[in-house]
């Protein structure tokens, strides 16, 4: 009897592992999420998301768009490698997954498009950080705007501030509703990693 029940159990086992395997959405379950919210919805700001997966910097400096960009600095986006390798996987992004988009001014340009001669050629380099705005994915918090809550931690060199209250639809969330809605709210053909995927792997 022992045996008979042994061999039921393994067998349901090898099942369940089977169908999980069939289907990778359920193997890349969410991963714990690194956003900290207060009382008060607040968010803190990310710790040590330099260390997270780079996944590009897009450019659209003041001097190519009549001195009125809505971003002029490089924006460096960083997420979470276990979220990426959810996304990966499946083309969503986990709940809980957390991108950093941190500014950079463009250098001191010299020429009037703005930018500079260096070493390597004329073009666009990197001067000093200037803001940072945060995106989370919280399907249920964030409900009114798809599923991610958008922060801002100022658009000033540093210091950033420590916490953020969320931003108005207005500021973020609407572009996003609006133009990339269809991709969980992500702006997945300016990263050749989210657009293409791994192919080192």
């Amino acid at each position: 009897m022992r045996k008979v029940l042994l061999v039921v159990i393994l067998g349901l086992g090898v099942v369940a592992a089977s169908s999980l395997m069939r289907d990778p959405s359920r193997v890349a379950a969410a991963p714990q999420s690194t956003a900290v919210f207060d009382s008060d919805g607040k968010l803190k700001l990310p710790e040590g998301y330099r260390h997270w997966v780079f996944v590009g910097a897009p450019l659209t400096p003041n001097a190519l768009n009549n001195g009125k960009a809505g971003f002029p600095e490089y924006h460096h986006v960083y997420v979470e490698e276990k979220n990426l390798d959810v996304y990966l996987k499946t083309g969503s992004f986990p709940e809980g997954t957390v991108f950093v988009k941190e500014l950079t001014r463009v250098l001191n340009p010299t020429f009037p498009d703005g930018s500079r001669t260096e070493p390597s050629g004329r073009g666009y380099f990197n001067g000093e950080f200037n803001g940072m705005d945060v995106t989370v994915k919280d399907s249920k918090r964030f409900a009114a705007t798809n599923g991610w809550g958008f922060f801002n931690f100022g658009h000033h060199p540093l210091p950033y501030s420590s916490w953020a209250k969320e931003a108005s639809p207005a500021e973020c969330a609407g572009c996003h509703l609006a133009f990339v809605a269809k991709t969980d709210m992500t702006w997945i053909q300016f990263y050749p990693i989210l657009r293409d995927g791994d192919k080192t792997k």
